[in-house]
């Protein structure tokens, strides 16, 4: 019989990995912002959701709060220093677009820009804010997704090895490289 020792910790945001974006906002006409999140992630497929969690000191909270919209940007690993440095700055000191060359692109359905260097780009207008201590979670149907065309496979579809996401792992980056396999090859054969 092996027997395995586990260690109890207390309680912390131990999930990961967690992805790494990069969430733009506006309000009315004003100058757009980014910040880094890594507290996000899917809700619900019909209707498209998703969600971000934002604290509410941050410069972003307002404008996201107030126009009730954002754009999730999935950056490539290619921009890890970039997308670091968003979220160690303040967007009420720095235009962060300027500061690391981002170019803003108009979305279809929001103000929010869209990041013209990130692979992927999930225009949102929030349904709910949920207030949970530390951070509100912004829970948001989908509008529209836009894919820079040379990262899509010959059938359309996402290519992850050209899109190169990564991750947020207890203080880290991390790649998501390997592919292990497919939903429903446990069924097969």
């Amino acid at each position: 019989m092996i027997i395995i020792s586990k260690i109890t910790k207390s309680p912390s945001t131990a999930l990961f990995p967690v992805p790494t974006v990069l969430v733009t906002s506006r309000l009315g006409e004003g100058e757009p912002n980014i910040i880094t999140i890594a507290w996000t992630g899917v809700m619900n497929n019909i209707p498209p959701m998703v969600y971000i969690g934002v604290r509410p000191e941050r410069h972003s909270h307002k404008m996201i709060r107030e126009s009730g919209e954002y754009v999730i940007n999935i950056p490539s690993a290619d921009w890890v220093e970039a997308v670091d440095y968003c979220g160690t700055v303040s967007g009420r000191d720095v235009n962060k677009f300027k500061e690391k060359g981002f170019t803003a692109l108009p979305a279809a359905h929001v103000k929010a820009p869209l990041i013209k260097e990130c692979p992927v780009n999930i225009e949102c207008k929030v349904q709910q804010v949920v207030s949970l201590g530390s951070h509100d979670i912004f829970i948001a149907e989908v509008l529209a997704v836009h894919y820079d065309e040379n990262v899509l496979d010959e059938n359309g579809a996402p290519d992850l090895d050209k899109i190169k996401p990564y991750a947020f792992c207890t203080g880290q980056y991390r790649a998501i490289s390997e592919k292990l396999g497919t939903f429903g090859y446990s069924k097969k054969g």
